[in-house]
């Protein structure tokens, strides 16, 4: 018999957490820091409408899916946006209706933009897979993967090795700092973040009190196998570019890619690249693990790369059919592709899962429109 207790990840016992940490250990797919109990903890001491769905059989804990629960019945993945991979933890031969654990949780539906599941325990939607790239270092040494990179590319990275030596003779000694803890760096990168997302019109996901919180609270993190981790490119004293995310054990996942406007002529994002894989054993770090998004530049240092899912799951109830038909007709529209249908889809549920007030998502959807409008009045300006 089917039994789902649903609690705020702080209420989780210990028995379900040393669980759940190795049922995610077990399987590759589950391997990336977001989809553990740690991140459902981290999220939830700064997210009150964290939950966790503990998923038993007879008495033996099968699974567990971490989520936001929202007005409706409607769930979100835990910790979206910043969750680019979620999905149902579980034993591979659990064997779960996913539609009868969601409705004995209480939930309509399960929107998702980033799902992993080898268990097959969503519904297919081949259409709005996505890719994510990964630097996987899988046994080889940074310099072997360097060395592909560099055969896949060798005239850009030719030149991105010029710019190397290029910023150390004009700025100062280029070096990459692996573990930086200087708040005033963290802080910079931040800001370069937000500058880059008003710039480009993006949704400004670290306005947010619990993303900012978030952050703060794991660049604090200075031990355990789940903590913030920051690497930072200098040129002399001057910090020209950095990353700042979460990792567990060998994992790094980074959310904050940031770059000095200043120094970008000496492009500083790509020169970190290389110079943040050759770092990697000195960090003790086997996968730096990019996410989705952003292929253009991705796809060149990523060269393993996984397929996650797009789209929604639903609850064998009446509202989570009513769900289904909702979710069926923004999909007919366009929702799940690249064109402008999908791309507000994508902004409206990234406003939805940062905001937590009504005022605030009116103002940063209106906030979005005139953005997009102003930026096609200079499109047409510029032509």
């Amino acid at each position: 018999m089917l039994d789902v207790e649903t609690l705020h990840p702080s209420l989780l016992s210990a028995e379900d957490v040393a669980l759940w940490r190795s049922l995610a250990a077990a399987q590759p797919g589950f391997g990336n820091p977001l989809l553990g109990p740690d991140f459902a903890q981290a999220i939830g001491s700064v997210r009150e409408d964290a939950r966790v769905a503990v998923v038993r059989r007879d008495g033996l804990t099968q699974g567990f899916l971490a989520y936001h629960r929202r007005p409706g019945g409607l769930a979100r993945p835990i910790g979206s946006p910043l969750s680019d991979y979620h999905g149902l933890v579980s034993r591979p031969d659990a064997g779960l209706d996913l539609a009868q654990v969601l409705r004995a949780a209480d939930v309509s539906v399960f929107r998702y933009t980033g799902l992993i599941d080898p268990n097959g325990l969503f519904p297919a939607s081949r259409e709005s897979d996505r890719t994510a790239y990964m630097i996987d270092l899988g046994g080889a040494t940074a310099e072997a993967y360097l060395e592909a990179i560099r055969a896949a590319s060798p005239k850009k990275i030719k030149n991105y090795r010029r710019l190397d030596n290029k910023l150390d003779r004009e700025v100062g000694p280029v070096r990459l700092v692996a573990g930086d803890v200087s708040r005033d760096a963290f802080n910079q990168l931040i800001d370069w973040k937000r500058e880059q997302l008003e710039r480009t019109g993006a949704h400004d996901f670290l306005r947010a009190d619990w993303t900012r919180e978030l952050m703060a609270d794991l660049f604090a993190r200075r031990s355990g196998d789940f903590r913030g981790l920051m690497i930072n490119l200098y040129a002399g004293d001057t910090l020209v570019g950095g990353h700042f995310g979460v990792r567990l054990g060998e994992v790094y996942h980074p959310w904050i890619a940031s770059t000095s406007p200043e120094h970008a002529a000496w492009s500083p994002g790509q020169i970190f690249f290389l110079r943040a894989i050759a770092a990697m054993p000195e960090l003790g770090l086997s996968r730096y693990d990019l996410g989705p998004g952003h292929d253009h530049y991705k796809r060149s240092y990523g060269l393993n790369t996984v397929t996650i899912g797009e789209g929604a799951a639903t609850a064998a109830t009446i509202g989570g059919r009513m769900a289904l038909s909702i979710e069926n007709a923004w999909s007919m529209a366009g929702a799940r592709g690249a064109g402008p249908v999908g791309r507000l889809r994508r902004r409206m549920d990234a406003i939805a899962s940062t905001e937590l007030t009504m005022s605030g998502r009116v103002r940063d959807f209106v906030g979005a429109v005139a953005s997009r409008a102003h930026r096609r009045q200079g499109d047409n300006l510029e032509a």
